[in-house]
């Protein structure tokens, strides 16, 4: 099955829009992930998880009403299962992190995702991860190190679960960049949020508290940039490498920062601030590289297709 979003990965247009798509999608988390602690302040984290999946479906019942039976088509429904147990784990262990530790740590802890997102690409996706790229990976993963400074405080349980988180995310993006070459990204949405409601509901049944109308609409709210992050996100895999876009995903620890600071009257440290710039730098100069390369090799075989004129 031919799928119009999976523009090839070689075109240097596509590699910029889809850096902008991941970066669009890492602000939607950040602002989602503060308003996430708000709610769990007066709800237990499995209840939110919950809310936010219902709401997140209950958003896109009118594509699923114009789509009709085209938009759920796929060939690959045991992936889609797959894709929905690891967001069911890793959404658990994010949630429930976010709520006990400082937004900021918890973030720069599950930068380790990309880490592991690049080693899967490699692996499994067959991807061509160059030495620059790894580099720039390690870097930025180096910038985490500098932003928690080992051994400069105890390590507890909770600080595990950001990076138990990481490794399931990673390998959901594996499964997601893999269904973007057959599906569009509106139908992994849907699946994802289809299949993976029914073990949401039951975690949160043990812990069900009624929720006030302001949390509900909270809650509304964090379902629609759940949805709106997971389309960026899905959207740009489709349009370049896992290992070149991941990189990008540190754009959430600045975005982050500055959401914990107006919300949570949270200040990060000089070294978050200096992790976050070695991040940054590493982030955006692979992207930079990649793109240059994509370029060079369009003009040197000027047949291969620039990409798309949008988005």
């Amino acid at each position: 099955m031919s799928n119009p979003y999976a523009i090839a990965p070689n075109s240097a247009r596509s590699i910029v829009f889809g850096a902008l798509f991941i970066i669009a999608s890492a602000l939607a988390f950040s602002v989602m992930h503060s308003l996430v602690r708000h709610i769990a302040a007066d709800l237990h984290p499995f209840e939110v998880a919950f809310l936010r999946f219902a709401f997140g479906l209950a958003f896109l019942l009118p594509w699923l009403s114009y789509s009709g039976r085209t938009g759920l088509r796929t060939t690959r429904i045991r992936l889609h299962f797959l894709r929905a147990g690891l967001t069911v784990i890793s959404t658990l262990m994010w949630f429930t992190a976010i709520t006990l530790l400082p937004l900021a740590q918890a973030v720069a802890l599950n930068f380790t995702a990309p880490l592991f997102a690049t080693i899967g690409a490699a692996l499994f996706l067959g991807e061509t991860v160059r030495a620059r790229r790894w580099i720039a990976t390690l870097v930025g993963f180096g910038g985490v190190i500098v932003i928690l400074r080992p051994g400069a405080a105890e390590t507890t349980w909770p600080m595990l679960l950001p990076v138990a988180a990481a490794v399931t995310m990673a390998a959901n993006v594996i499964v997601m960049k893999t269904l973007t070459r057959t599906d569009a990204p509106a139908t992994v949405m849907f699946y994802q949020n289809f299949l993976s409601l029914p073990a949401f509901a039951l975690a949160a049944f043990f812990f069900w508290q009624t929720p006030s109308w302001t949390l509900l609409g909270l809650a509304a709210l964090v379902g629609l940039l759940g949805n709106a992050a997971h389309y960026c996100l899905t959207r740009g895999f489709s349009l370049a490498d896992a290992s070149l876009l991941m990189p990008l995903d540190y754009a959430r620890l600045p975005f982050s920062a500055a959401v914990a600071f107006f919300a949570f009257a949270e200040v990060p440290d000089l070294w978050t601030w200096v992790g976050a710039g070695i991040i940054a730098a590493s982030a955006l100069y692979i992207a930079r590289r990649e793109a240059l390369l994509a370029r060079t090799r369009v003009l040197d075989h000027p047949t291969i297709p620039l990409g798309p004129a949008g988005p």
